[in-house]
């Protein structure tokens, strides 16, 4: 963080990520919304900008109850039916702006979420599940992001990391860049990584993101 805080004073910075800002704040530390000109959590639907916030958007809203109890309901039955070495609790996160779906339970234990991340890898479980509700709910018009090592996200169509593109005034920056591990096609940093609109970095550690910033701004 000490480096994120003296390469924000040299270029503008942002944080984007799908979890919610009380996760950020786990992860970053409290308060993060007020430490860097633009915050985003939950891919930008709810976005701050210099500690004020901008806009917040729902998925209730906008897919209505009826289908955020279909789509829970298809998850609880076919997770019953999935078999995993082991499973622990909150298998489905509902966020304001996506549910967060794990087939492990978040509430696993570091160790139990890398022997999981290591026989997903093996079992295609999470692509199994995604494929099958691209089938079941292709009505809906939904967008399922594998990222992180045990969960993926849902969320309808053009809510992902590219969203928070929309705060951010074409007219104020030269250039955009993006920094994300999961760029890949089908990871959660892939839309914003290959949009027209930002200049992409494939990163693997925080200590490889430092590095290549360090290159690019300072």
């Amino acid at each position: 963080m000490a480096f994120m805080k003296d390469l924000a004073t040299k270029v503008t910075v942002g944080i984007v990520g799908g979890s919610d800002l009380p996760k950020q704040e786990e992860q970053l530390g409290d308060g993060i919304a007020n430490v860097f000109p633009y915050n985003f959590s939950q891919n930008g639907l709810v976005a701050y900008k210099s500690g004020e916030l901008l806009e917040i958007q729902t998925i209730s809203k906008h897919l209505g109850e009826d289908n955020v109890k279909r789509l829970v309901n298809w998850v609880m039955k076919y997770l019953a039916d999935v078999d995993l070495p082991i499973k622990r609790g909150t298998f489905i996160e509902f966020r304001s702006g996506m549910f967060n779906i794990s087939p492990i339970g978040r509430n696993c234990s570091r160790e139990e979420r890398n022997d999981y991340e290591t026989f997903d890898l093996a079992n295609n479980v999470r692509k199994n599940m995604v494929a099958a509700m691209q089938t079941e709910f292709a009505d809906l018009n939904l967008t399922f992001s594998i990222g992180g090592q045990i969960s993926f996200d849902v969320f309808p169509k053009g809510w992902d990391k590219t969203y928070c593109l929309n705060f951010l005034d074409a007219g104020d920056f030269d250039e955009i860049h993006f920094f994300g591990d999961k760029t890949f096609e089908g990871g959660n940093d892939y839309e914003i990584f290959s949009s027209e609109r930002t200049i992409g970095h494939t990163v693997t550690s925080p200590a490889d993101t430092k590095e290549q910033c360090t290159k690019l701004f300072l």
